[in-house]
Formats: C-alpha cells, sequence, structure tokens
C-alpha cells in the first residue's frame, strides 16, 4: 500500500476517454449518452469520452442528446449537472510499409461539433465511415495525422493501446519500434501514448525513448459497466483546452493513472489460445518462439514486446514519472467473495447495494481511508480492497486474447502459503517491481 492513501487530493477528476459507442462491433446497446451517463455517475468519472464521433449516425445522436457546455465539454440535455463529455473516436489503419503489413488503432480528440463535421468529411471521401463506428482505412497512420490536424491545430492525437500485439503502435505482429518510424514528419504531433490494459506505466518506463511522453489510460470499454477499468487523473480545470494541454505537458495538472493489474490483460504473456499455452518471455524464447503443441508461432504477448524494445531494468522510474496505482474492479471482488467466476444478477444487486451505501465505485476503491471502509464493507470484502490497496494479489497472467485473473491474498490463504511447500508455477505472486511513489 502507498504510505498514504488515498494517493491524491480529493480535488482532482478522474477522465476515461477511449469508449466505443453501440455503433461498433460488439458492442452494448447502451453505449450511448444518457447510458454512459449513469454508469459514470455510478463509477465516479467526471469525464468521459463519447467514441465513434467518426460515425455519421452516432453524430447525429451526440448533436441531439448533447449540450455543449462552451469550454469544448459537453453534458447531456436531460442531466445538465451529470457527466461531462469529450468529443473522442477510434481510427483503424491498416496498410503495407517497407513490405510489412501494419495495423495501428488511434484515438482522435476533437474540441467541437464542428471540427467534428470536417474531419467526418475529409475521411468519407477516401474511405467508408458508416459500416463501423472503429472505421477502417487504408492509407499510413500519419496521414490519418495530418488530415486531423489540418481539420483544426486544437485536435489531438493518441496512439491506442500501444503494445496490443495486432492492431497497435508497438504489437509485435504489425507494429513499428519507434513513434518516429510509424509517423515520421508528423512525430511531432505526439505528445502522449495510452498504455493498454496488458501494460502499466512500470512496463513502459523502462524505455528511455518514451521519456517525453505522457502515458495515458483508458477503459476501451464496449459496455457501460467496463468504464473505468482505466482512468486518468486530472487537476486542471475541467475544460478542453486545458485537458489537452495537461495531456500535452503533466506539469499543467496531468496527476497519473488507476491502472489495471496488468497481467489481467489480455495480452500480457505469450501463447495459444486455442492450445491452451501460456508462456513468459522466458518460457518462449527456450522453445524457440513455437508452441510445443501445434508447432506454430506463439502470439508474443506485451511483456515480451516490451523485453525486446527496454534499454532500461524492470524497477527503472524516470524522472517524468507520475503517480499510478492497480485497481480491481469492485464488481470482481464482490463475485470473488460470493466464490463465482462471472457477475451475476446477485453480484450486481450487492455492487448497487454498497453504492447506495457509500458512494461511488471509486470512493470505495480509491477515496475512503481503511477506517471508513470499515463501517460499509463486510470483512471478507474489506480484507480484498486493503490487500488490492498493498498490491498482494495472485496472478494468472492473460494471453492470446484470454484475460488473466487477479485475486487479492487473504490472511487464510497467506497461512496456507506459509504452510505450503513452494512451487514454481504459472500461478503466482505478483513480482513486478511496485511503484517506488
Amino acid at each position: 500500500m502507498k504510505e498514504n492513501w488515498p494517493p491524491w487530493k480529493r480535488d482532482v477528476f478522474l477522465a476515461d476517454f477511449h469508449i466505443h459507442s453501440r455503433y461498433s462491433r460488439a458492442t452494448s446497446k447502451n453505449m450511448e449518452p444518457l447510458g454512459l451517463n449513469r454508469t459514470a455517475k455510478l463509477k465516479g468519472i467526471q469525464v468521459v469520452g463519447t467514441g465513434d464521433f467518426t460515425h455519421p449516425g452516432y453524430l447525429k445522436e451526440l448533436e441531439e442528446k448533447l449540450e455543449p457546455l462552451g469550454n469544448g465539454l459537453f453534458v447531456c440535455k436531460k442531466d445538465p449537472e451529470g457527466t461531462r463529455f469529450i468529443l473522442t473516436a477510434e481510427v483503424s489503419n491498416i496498410y503495407t510499409w517497407k513490405g510489412k503489413g501494419r495495423r495501428i488503432h488511434t484515438v482522435l480528440f476533437a474540441p467541437s461539433l464542428e471540427v467534428v463535421r470536417d474531419i467526418q468529411a475529409r475521411l468519407k471521401a477516401i474511405g467508408n465511415i458508416s459500416s463501423d463506428g472503429r472505421p477502417i482505412f487504408g492509407f499510413p497512420a500519419k496521414e490519418l495525422v495530418r488530415l486531423v490536424m489540418d481539420a483544426s491545430p486544437e485536435c489531438f492525437v493518441v496512439p491506442a493501446h500501444v503494445w496490443t500485439p495486432w492492431f497497435s503502435l508497438f504489437g509485435a505482429k504489425s507494429g513499428f519500434d519507434s513513434v518516429e518510424e510509424c509517423f515520421e514528419e508528423y512525430s511531432e504531433h505526439i505528445y502522449a501514448l495510452e498504455t493498454g490494459l496488458s501494460s502499466d506505466p512500470q512496463m513502459n518506463w523502462r524505455l528511455s525513448s518514451l521519456d517525453s511522453y505522457t502515458l495515458i489510460s483508458n477503459s476501451d470499454a464496449h459496455s457501460p459497466w467496463k468504464l473505468g477499468r482505466e482512468v486518468n487523473v486530472f487537476s486542471c480545470n475541467m475544460n478542453y483546452h486545458d485537458i489537452i494541454k495537461a495531456m500535452k505537458n503533466p506539469e499543467h495538472g496531468f496527476e497519473g493513472t488507476v491502472e489495471f493489474f496488468p497481467e489481467e490483460g489480455k495480452y500480457h504473456y505469450d501463447g495459444h489460445r486455442s492450445c491452451n499455452v501460456c508462456f513468459s518471455p522466458t518460457e518462449t524464447k527456450s522453445h524457440g518462439g513455437l508452441c510445443p503443441v501445434c508447432k506454430r508461432p506463439l502470439t508474443i504477448g506485451v511483456c515480451h514486446r516490451v523485453d525486446d524494445l527496454a534499454d532500461r531494468p524492470e524497477g527503472f522510474v524516470p524522472k517524468t514519472a507520475r503517480m499510478n496505482i492497480h485497481l480491481i474492479p469492485l464488481e470482481e471482488m464482490i463475485a470473488q467473495s460470493f466464490g463465482v467466476k462471472s457477475i451475476t444478477k446477485k453480484v450486481h444487486k450487492e455492487y448497487l447495494k454498497l453504492l447506495e451505501m457509500a458512494g461511488t465505485e471509486f470512493d470505495l476503491l480509491i477515496w475512503h481511508h481503511d477506517s471508513e471502509l470499515k463501517r460499509y464493507l463486510p470483512g471478507e470484502l474489506l480484507e480484498r480492497i486493503l490487500a488490492m490497496r498493498r498490491e498482494e494479489v495472485e496472478v494468472i497472467p492473460g494471453y492470446d486474447g484470454v484475460y488473466g485473473r487477479i485475486t487479492p491474498v487473504l490472511k487464510k490463504e497467506k497461512k496456507i502459503e506459509q504452510e505450503a511447500t513452494k512451487k514454481k508455477t504459472a500461478k503466482g505472486k505478483r513480482g513486478r517491481q511496485k511503484s517506488l511513489f
């Protein structure tokens, strides 16, 4: 546990920028402003990205349901005191460069609906923006940056989940080895990188080439209940220009991030989902990169890819580092307390009951002190949250599209562990370097 909890003063606000609307594939019908507003308020998130502003149908919906505040942010017309929205979208660029197929996902920020209409018009002239909320284009990612910045210099562009194997800036399957290699002369417009669920700032600190970039974290939610898996913490004024200014230079009010435990991300380790093979980078190298079951190349995960590009040891903390903490979603811990693996109706009912008593989800996970938590939580759930804050967890790493599992270590389990013979398995105590803050 950090020496002082909570890790930030209460006067900050939380923002989750990268999400999707119901116009994207495999998303909930409730991924629209009113549904997002309701859930963000339960979670305790003050600013949420709209997602998918490139889609004509969703833009029409945003225009109908949102009211501009005059500062680059928006609110639902039916709840003007509710969640603030910022205009965002994700775009996929799939193309060939230097003889290799590239697949890069990028998050776009826009200051107004007028600018969004301009971006839509420019993209519509060269591709299909109506088939999916996250459109796919066949031109290089650097050309997307040029197009967006031509629409307005107030736009902001962030490479998404930069380590994911299949669709990202540094992805093992289709990425580049540096920001400059991908964006070339337009690299000057890239100020921030999204770390993604399978990596965290500590992993990115191992690359000195990333020291000048702000490391942001978002949920990439496809349903409202996935909001806030990762969020950003700001102390600046709550308006578009100051938020962008803080992401360009953290000294202007970017305080850090709330993270998934990266081992829970579905691309943290290497492996083959169909063969039920999960390997650490060392194990993969000992097998020559091949699956021992089917003899085909393994899907190389984030941990391995970071190892390949890193020029620093684990545990290095650069001077530019910002505070970050790792959390487990509250419903997951309630489910663990009930002894179930999925979020059942009983789990969700208990979740809502707790929020009725104690405030928001982040009130329970971040803001309430230990003594306050004791007033609201049954013994086992309290113990789970406190163990999570201390990062005393058991991990089963995610790999090749399979989410990992993170379980707080309870006192009774510690006692059993102390008495048992220690064995090296894929399931073990979290061994990465903790934050030094």
